[in-house]
Order: structure tokens, then C-alpha cells, then sequence
């Protein structure tokens, strides 16, 4: 434990040990202090006027005004596009007639690639013998009946030729050959003859 003061036995200075202990004295309760003189600065040296600082409202001003940009702009372009015929009110003018589908096979499907081509359909090759590219068509002279098609991995030429060999009165033959064998497929296909 640490002690403040004179070690035991020793008194304070200029006191007895018995002395009792009293209370600190105020050190400016006699005394009185001085004022001091008031100073003044040089007149050359003026106060500043406080302004106030212009407000910012650039960054406010800015976004008010983009947003305000778009939701006009969105507005012109949904009126220009009721406007210039994004709504048709009027009536069409063509009269839908039912047709009875050939008797001869089924109706070509949406798409006229070969690709989609199926048993009973006719196609027309739009391109050359030596790169063929066949349409789905309807069943007309100048055609070519599906007699059937084979789906799965083909090679090429011979592949077909032995594809189709067991196909009753074909006459000639297609194959779409990739490098994906999922979408490969042969076509046993004749000249079409109507009934």
C-alpha cells in the first residue's frame, strides 16, 4: 500500500504531530482578483458578415428532373403506340370459310422443314440433288409421299439405302445426318400418285 505524506513518526513541517487535521483554506477567498482591462481589436479589423449559403440543389434538381423525363417519355411512347396501331378495333374484313382436310394424308404441321415431316406427309425438294432441301408441301403432282420415316443415328448414303430397303415402292430416299445423333433421321420417300 502506497503512502502519501512524511513516514510514520515524521510531522509535517512547520506543524506538530498533534495538530489536528483541518480543513484547506479558500486560496482567493481573501483575495480579490483583478479585472482585466477589456481589450478591442483595431478598427481595421470588421466583424464578418454572416451570409447564409446559397442552397444546393443540384443533386435534388437533377433526379426531380430525370424522373420526371422518364415517366414523360413513357407516356409519349404508350400513346404513340395506341395511337399508331398498337389496338386494332376494327372488324376483319375477311371471312373465315372451313376446309375439309385431303382425304389423301394429314395436314402439314406448322413448320415446312423436313425435319418436322412425318408419315403420310408429301415434300418438295427446293434445293439441288446434290444438296437437297426439302418443304413440306401439300400432296400434288411434282411431290414426294413419306412412306416412312426412320428416327436415330444415321452414317450416310448406304445407311439409307439399307434403311429403306425394307419399305414397300420406294423410290428414292433423304437423310439429315449431324453431329447430334438425336436429330438424325431417314426419309423412305416415292413419287406422290393421286388416288
Amino acid at each position: 500500500m502506497s503512502q502519501n505524506g512524511p513516514y510514520p513518526g515524521q510531522s509535517w513541517p512547520g506543524a506538530s504531530p498533534e495538530e489536528p487535521y483541518s480543513a484547506p483554506s479558500d486560496p482567493w477567498g481573501a483575495h480579490e482578483i483583478p479585472q482585466q482591462q477589456s481589450y478591442a481589436p483595431p478598427a481595421e479589423w470588421k466583424k464578418p458578415e454572416w451570409k447564409r449559403p446559397p442552397a444546393r440543389r443540384g443533386f435534388a434538381m437533377g433526379a426531380t428532373i430525370a424522373a420526371l423525363s422518364v415517366l414523360i417519355g413513357g407516356g409519349l411512347a404508350t400513346a404513340a403506340w395506341f395511337v399508331l396501331g398498337g389496338r386494332d378495333d376494327t372488324a376483319p374484313t375477311t371471312t373465315i370459310t372451313a376446309t375439309t382436310p385431303a382425304a389423301h394424308g394429314p395436314r402439314p404441321q406448322t413448320s415446312a422443314d423436313a425435319r418436322f415431316a412425318a408419315k403420310g406427309q408429301c415434300v418438295r425438294n427446293e434445293g439441288s440433288n446434290a444438296e437437297p432441301k426439302l418443304r413440306i408441301v401439300v400432296c400434288t403432282g411434282n411431290t414426294y409421299e413419306i412412306l416412312k420415316r426412320i428416327d436415330g443415328r444415321t452414317t450416310g448414303d448406304n445407311d439409307a439405302i439399307k434403311k429403306c430397303s425394307s419399305v414397300p415402292n420406294y423410290t428414292k430416299w433423304y437423310y439429315y445426318d449431324t453431329e447430334y445423333d438425336d436429330v438424325d433421321f431417314v426419309l423412305c420417300l416415292r413419287e406422290y400418285q393421286p388416288v
